[in-house]
C-alpha cells in the first residue's frame, strides 16, 4: 500500500500572499476551456454558422466568463443546500465563507445551466446549441478540481482491500488503513475518460441536444460508479438504498440525460445551410 505523500497546498508564498495548488488548479480549469473552446469553433455545426448568428472567440470568452461566475455561486450554493442545509439555514452568513471550503458539482451545474440560458437569451442563440458546445470543454476542468482534491487530501476513498497496490493510507482520515484514492478514480473516469470520449463524439454534428444529453449521462453513470469508492460525507453517511448524496444527485441527471438522447433533433442533411 501507499502512504499520502502530505503535500503543501501552497504553491507558492509571497509575504503575506499564498497561492494556493487548488486556486492554481482552477486556473488550469478555466485555461483549459478557453483552448478547447476556441477549438471547438472548427467543429460542426458552429463552423458552418454564418450570419448574426456566427460563432467567434468572443463568444468563448463570455462564456468563460459567465461560466466562471455560475461554478462558483451555483457550486457554493448547492452544497450549502444540497449538502448542509439545516447549517447553513441558522449560519446563513457562513454562507459567504467560500475560503473553508465546500463546494458541489451538481451546484455547479445547475450555475452554469443558469449563466448558459442568459448568454443565450441575450445572444439570441438556441440554448441547447449552446450547451453542445459547451459540453466538451467541461471535463478537463473536472480532471483539473480532482487533481486539486487530492493535493488537498480531501475527498479520500472508502477502506480498500490491504492488497490493493494502489491503496493510500490517508493519516488525514483518522485512520492509518489503506483507502481507495478515489480522487484519482474520478480525474480518470469523469475527467480524463469522458473528455476523450466526449470530444470525438462532439466533433461531428450529431443533431441538437445529443452532446448534452452524452455529457448528462456520462458523467452521472461515472460520478455513480465513483461514490462506491469514495467515502461519505461524515455528517451524512448513507442514505436511502446504501446510496451516497452524490449517487442520488446523478440519478435525475442520467434520467434527464436519456430522455434528452430520446427527443432529440437528428443532426441535418450535410449541406444545408445555417445562418
Amino acid at each position: 500500500m501507499l502512504m499520502y505523500p502530505q503535500i503543501n497546498p501552497i504553491a507558492l508564498q509571497l509575504g503575506p500572499v499564498a497561492i494556493h495548488w487548488y486556486g492554481l488548479t482552477y486556473l488550469a480549469a478555466f485555461a483549459l476551456f478557453f483552448f478547447l473552446g476556441t477549438r471547438r469553433l472548427g467543429h460542426e455545426p458552429f463552423r458552418s454558422i454564418t450570419g448574426p448568428g456566427a460563432w467567434t472567440r468572443k463568444d468563448v470568452e463570455d462564456i468563460l466568463f459567465l461560466g466562471v461566475m455560475g461554478v462558483i455561486v451555483g457550486g457554493r450554493l448547492g452544497y450549502c443546500l444540497f449538502y448542509k442545509p439545516g447549517y447553513y439555514l441558522t449560519h446563513p452568513l457562513e454562507i459567504f465563507f467560500v475560503w473553508q471550503g465546500g463546494m458541489s458539482f451538481h451546484g455547479g451545474l445547475l450555475g452554469v445551466i443558469a449563466s448558459m440560458v442568459w448568454f443565450s437569451r441575450s445572444r439570441a442563440r438556441p440554448f441547447w446549441q449552446v450547451m453542445d458546445f459547451v459540453a466538451p470543454c467541461v471535463p478537463t476542468g473536472l480532471a483539473a478540481g480532482r487533481v486539486g482534491n487530492f493535493i488537498n487530501g480531501e475527498l479520500w476513498g472508502r477502506f480498500s482491500n490491504p492488497e490493493l497496490p494502489w491503496g493510500m493510507v490517508f493519516p488525514q482520515s483518522g485512520s492509518m488503513l489503506p483507502r481507495h484514492p478515489s480522487q484519482v478514480y474520478q480525474f480518470l473516469l469523469e475527467g480524463l475518460l469522458l473528455f476523450v470520449l466526449l470530444w470525438l463524439y462532439a466533433r461531428k454534428d450529431r443533431g441538437e441536444r445529443r452532446v448534452s444529453a452524452v455529457f448528462l449521462i456520462g458523467y452521472g453513470l461515472m460520478r455513480f460508479i465513483a461514490e462506491y469508492f469514495r467515502e461519505p460525507d461524515d455528517f451524512l453517511g448513507l442514505l436511502a438504498l446504501n446510496m451516497s448524496m452524490g449517487q442520488w444527485l446523478c440519478v435525475p441527471m442520467i434520467a434527464f440525460g436519456l430522455w434528452l438522447y430520446a427527443s432529440a433533433r437528428p443532426a441535418p442533411v450535410a449541406g444545408a445551410l445555417r445562418g
